[in-house]
């Protein structure tokens, strides 16, 4: 009754005694519109929690000036990370179809790689997607750095299993490469990714 004094869904037939009948599709997409919008955020490290607090008032505001009602889900963890506890909850989402928009400050605060298949899931699933930001973030050459030095660190575990002469020269240059960025950028701990694989 109240949907049909606001004029939010009117039925599709009414008898003389007051019974309504509605299209039971229209009934679905007013339930489907029930949910809200979620906003997605994420920073790698914990240095950076600053960054993530702003990135959820930034989801926050600019969906309250549209007048979405929103749900922040964030993470803190590396964009090449798919073992995230936040982003297996969006994914859930998605998958369950219970949004109807999926709000991002940059594209990269999703996934470093494989973005696009969430993206092509939203799809599917008919939920749109906003980037509020569609260029790169000024701390984007930083965090590139941190995912290359994860890849090396990744790479070279694998390697340590075996000592052949090739693997070790192998190391040795990934190792040269990772201190390199690291000194660049100012990130690497000194820790070599052979330590990390010995750990």
């Amino acid at each position: 009754r109240k949907w049909e004094k606001s004029g939010e869904l009117l039925p599709d037939r009414k008898t003389k005694g007051g019974t309504r009948f509605y299209d039971a599709s229209k009934l679905l997409a007013l339930g489907d519109s029930d949910y809200p919008t979620v906003c997605y955020a994420r920073v790698s490290s914990h240095d950076q929690k600053p960054d993530l607090e702003r990135q959820k008032e930034m989801l926050e505001t600019y969906c309250a000036a549209k007048g979405w009602r929103t749900e922040v889900i964030s993470d803190l963890g590396s964009g090449m990370n798919f073992n995230k506890k936040g982003l297996a909850k969006l994914l859930d989402i998605i998958l369950k179809k219970k949004t109807k928009r999926l709000v991002l400050t940059h594209k990269d605060r999703l996934l470093r790689f494989g973005s696009e298949l969430v993206f092509t899931l939203c799809e599917l699933q008919g939920i749109e997607i906003v980037i509020i930001h569609k260029g790169e973030r000024p701390s984007f050459e930083q965090e590139l750095a941190e995912d290359i030095l994860e890849i090396i660190t990744v790479f070279s575990a694998r390697l340590y299993g075996s000592r052949s002469k090739k693997n070790r020269k192998l190391m040795e240059t990934l190792q040269s490469e990772a201190d390199r960025i690291g000194e660049e950028f100012g990130i690497y701990d000194a820790k070599s990714p052979q330590d990390k694989a010995e750990s």
